[in-house]
């Protein structure tokens, strides 16, 4: 090896070494002009992540969600006074899966975006990466709600605990301009098993403090401050979210009674009556209808 060679090997480890002491970079801001939802973003190779702005969202309205009244009034009342900048609670939504959990927290971006109301989207597991974000935003003049969608967690995962502290639990204050939604099916986010009350029983080896086990397993929904919980339609409310959205394909109410049958026929194939299947039958069925 020629001494040219061995200095870049020298000075290349040298680099590396260096490149592990020194801080992350800092994530850049996005231009917040291209849109009001964003979604958190790893670069490929390890690079810093970012805000992407989501270019088309979802123009689902408030007045197209039926049969969910109670929880629609509470989380609009709720984003209300968070974007008149006055108190209100971080949201936790959970219960039957379709119901409208994740449509409710899009149709408030898109009827309080003209209030400043800006919403990230993080996958679960980048849940550790809240500091960084809120950091980001803290500084803005808008409103923002932080999305984490169809959120569960199994046992030794970080995002829990990341997302415990940022909730409630940190040395710092919640960012004033940041408040956090989240979807699941899971009221507690964390698997309950049967073992858990078994070691009530201080057989062998047990916890000796199993209370604790359990307490820990639902203290991260207990940081939420609003609960909002979704049920499984009933037939005539699957029926009547399957009329409106027919409606809004352009069907009229011959159309719309003709459906029925045919919406009951496809709930039973999917085993479900939810608000999400009635989405998909109106655009199946209307889609096929003779222009």
């Amino acid at each position: 090896m020629t001494p040219l060679e061995q200095f870049l090997v020298r000075a290349e480890a040298l680099l590396a070494r260096v490149e592990a002491v020194l801080p992350p970079a800092h994530a850049r801001e996005p231009d917040w002009k291209l849109s009001f939802a964003f979604r958190w973003r790893k670069r490929a190779g390890g690079g810093a992540s970012y805000l992407q702005p989501v270019l088309h969202t979802a123009h689902i309205a408030l007045s197209d969600l039926h049969n969910i009244g109670p929880q629609k009034q509470q989380i609009e009342q709720n984003t209300r006074q968070f974007v008149a900048r006055r108190p209100a609670n971080n949201v936790l939504l959970t219960g039957a899966r379709g119901t409208g959990k994740s449509s409710l927290i899009k149709a408030c971006l898109n009827q309080f975006a003209g209030d400043g109301l800006r919403l990230i989207e993080v996958d679960k597991a980048d849940l550790a990466e809240l500091p960084d974000i809120v950091d980001l935003v803290a500084g803005r003049p808008e409103r923002f709600v932080i999305f984490c969608d169809d959120l569960s967690f199994e046992e030794g995962e970080s995002g829990y605990k990341a997302l415990k502290v940022a909730l409630d639990g940190s040395i710092a204050a919640q960012s004033d301009n940041v408040i956090i939604y989240a979807t699941s099916n899971r009221r507690h986010l964390m698997p309950e098993r049967m073992s858990d009350n078994a070691s009530y029983t201080h057989a062998g080896d047990g916890d000796l403090h199993p209370g604790e086990t359990v307490e820990e397993k639902i203290s991260l929904s207990e940081r939420f401050g609003l609960w909002l919980s979704f049920y499984p339609f009933k037939q005539d409310d699957y029926l009547e979210i399957a009329g409106h959205w027919l409606a809004s394909f352009g069907c009229d109410a011959a159309q719309v009674a003709a459906a029925r049958a045919d919406a009951l026929r496809w709930a039973l194939q999917r085993g479900s009556r939810s608000g999400r299947v009635a989405w998909q039958f109106a655009k199946d069925y209307a889609g096929k209808l003779p222009q």
